[in-house]
């Protein structure tokens, strides 16, 4: 990584977007998908992103995971501008530095379980660390399906298989894009207790996107979107307060609608 590309690491802010603006298209089909987005996410916590569809929080996802250039103003992750990297760095950065969790599992079906979760690692040309590596199995339940391919395994479990994989490299944040999108009330509740221990246990550092307001309650703080901006935040949030907020956003976005 060169010295250029480094930003100055805020102290206890994994990552960051500054002034963010997402356009897509042009002229009459011009889509601001985020307009002018600021926030920092802390390490150590559990953050969960919510808003009406459209509202711009996938995008916000993938701009500070480097799966997408923002248009205009800076993401950092890590203390390092995603802007300043060559691709090159930016491949190395996605691979050691972020954990992804996606809605449709990502596994390769042809690999066990165990091969999936060292994935990461083998792309990378590196060795576990098989102390870690029994530690994220154990606590998300999958010794006995190690040997088991996605094809021979719920739902549930390949998400379970997903989730470690995103943690085996012990990233500095781990995105996670609607990860209970697929999966039944009980897998769910699997799933995102397994995300919370992986912050209260290992300190880990967990941003969902999510509209479940159920997978929301397990975060720490939410951050809302609505038309590519935010606008709101909840500490310690509770269902019926998210409930609330989120009719509250959606009666916001009808009345701007019918205006």
């Amino acid at each position: 990584m060169t010295e250029e590309a480094s930003g100055e690491a805020t102290p206890g802010v994994a990552a960051s977007a500054h002034d963010l603006v997402k356009v897509y298209g042009k002229g009459d089909a011009e889509v601001r998908a985020l307009d002018g987005v600021t926030v920092d996410l802390m390490a150590g916590e559990f953050t969960a992103v919510m808003g009406p569809s459209g509202s711009g929080k996938s995008t916000l996802m993938h701009c500070l995971a480097a799966l997408d250039a923002p248009s205009g103003g800076e993401a950092v992750v890590d203390g390092t501008s995603l802007g300043r990297l060559k691709d090159k760095d930016l491949t190395t950065l996605r691979r050691e530095r972020v954990g992804f969790v996606f809605q449709s599992f990502n596994l390769v079906p042809t690999l066990t379980a165990e091969e999936n979760i060292l994935l990461p690692l083998s792309l990378a040309g590196r060795k576990p660390d098989r102390a870690w590596f029994d530690q994220v199995v154990d606590a998300v339940g999958l010794r006995p399906r190690l040997g088991h391919r996605p094809s021979e395994m719920s739902g549930g479990q390949q998400q379970r298989v997903a989730c470690a994989r995103a943690l085996v490299s012990k990233p500095s944040i781990v995105f996670a894009d609607e990860p209970t999108g697929n999966l039944d009330s009980t897998s769910s509740a699997e799933v995102l207790g397994f995300l919370r221990r992986s912050v209260d246990e290992f300190g880990q550092t967990v941003v969902m996107v999510t509209h479940d307001p159920v997978a929301a309650s397990y975060t720490d703080r939410i951050v809302f979107l609505a038309d590519g901006t935010i606008v709101d935040e909840l500490r310690n949030p509770d269902r019926d307060a998210i409930l609330e907020k989120m009719a509250s956003l959606q009666d916001i976005a009808a009345n701007r609608s019918a205006g």
